[in-house]
This record gives structure tokens, C-alpha cells and sequence, in this order.
């Protein structure tokens, strides 16, 4: 067995004891991370948008009162998007890709993959690649959820599933 063999092993051997060791009460958890500017197509500037991107997830995730729901927005769109999401956590990050870093501080910073079975990421954006390579090699299921024009073919790559939408269609599909 080489090297990068023998480490894919580890990997998996290490993700399939962490499921076993994850108390009952973490099991099937889903976590949400929205790029909300990614799917309105730039900064939210009215509640109007907000409610929006709101519906348009709600159909296509079938969003759940109990799951996390974590968004990435940027400093003049959280004025617009509190008052509409009032139960997810907003995280503020400035200037050019500020929201995708403050979704990718939580993604590497707060032991998802110990504390979730599935992270959805709301975003075609190939910053979150890696990482989302990463939580899949830790047994993470990761769904990336994107506008079918906007979505990074390597991160298509390492999502476990991808979902693509137009503004009239919805598509489910595998990892390609």
C-alpha cells in the first residue's frame, strides 16, 4: 500500500470512529451555511430580497425549525437579512469575499464535522473547495446548493451531491 493509500485509509477509519464515538443526540444532525449574496446575486439591499432568497431555499431545502441555519452576509446586507431570518445566525465579513471567509471560519473553526452528520453550503464559490473536500474525507455528507451558472466545477467535485437551480427549475444531482 503507498503512502496517499494508507492515508485515505486513516482517514476513513478515523471518520467511521468518530461516528461511532458522536453521542445519539449529535447523530443526523443537518448544519445550513448560506451565501445569501451568492444566490440574490449581490449585496441585499431591501427585505423584499431577503424574503426572496428565503423562499427559494424553504422550496428547495426544505428547511427545518430545528437545524442551524448559519448565513454569510456583508455588513449592509445584515440590516436587510436580520429581520427576515430571525432565528439563523448571521455572520458579517467585509469587503470582497467577506462573507464566504466568515462561512469559512466557521466551517474550519467549530468542529462541524464532529457536531454534524450534513453540512448544505449555499454557494457555488470555489473558495470553499477544500474545505468542503475536507469534511467529506471526514465523513461529512456535504451538499452544495447553487445557481447551475455559478457553480464551481471543482467544488461540484467535492461536494457528495450538488443542487442546481435556475430561476424556473430545480435539479438534484451526484457528485460528478
Amino acid at each position: 500500500m503507498n503512502r496517499t493509500s494508507a492515508q485515505h485509509v486513516r482517514t476513513a477509519e478515523t471518520a467511521t470512529t468518530q461516528l461511532k464515538m458522536r453521542p445519539p443526540s449529535l447523530r443526523g444532525r443537518r448544519l445550513i451555511l448560506i451565501d445569501i449574496e451568492n444566490i440574490s446575486g449581490g449585496a441585499i439591499r431591501t427585505l423584499a430580497e431577503a424574503r426572496w432568497v428565503q423562499r427559494v431555499l424553504d422550496s428547495t431545502l426544505g428547511l427545518r425549525h430545528q437545524e442551524q441555519v448559519i448565513i454569510g452576509v456583508s455588513k449592509a446586507g445584515a440590516i436587510h437579512v436580520g429581520p427576515v431570518w430571525t432565528s439563523a445566525r448571521m455572520v458579517v465579513g467585509t469587503g470582497i469575499d467577506g462573507a464566504d471567509h466568515a462561512l469559512l471560519d466557521v466551517l474550519n473553526n467549530e468542529n462541524v464535522a464532529v457536531r454534524f452528520d450534513e453540512v448544505v453550503l449555499v454557494s457555488g464559490d470555489g473558495i470553499f473547495t477544500k474545505t468542503v473536500a475536507t469534511l467529506g474525507g471526514h465523513g461529512v455528507k456535504v451538499t452544495v446548493v447553487a445557481h447551475r451558472t455559478s457553480l464551481a466545477k471543482r467544488l461540484q467535485m467535492a461536494a457528495s451531491q450538488t443542487v442546481t437551480f435556475t430561476p424556473r427549475q430545480i435539479n438534484l444531482e451526484g457528485a460528478a
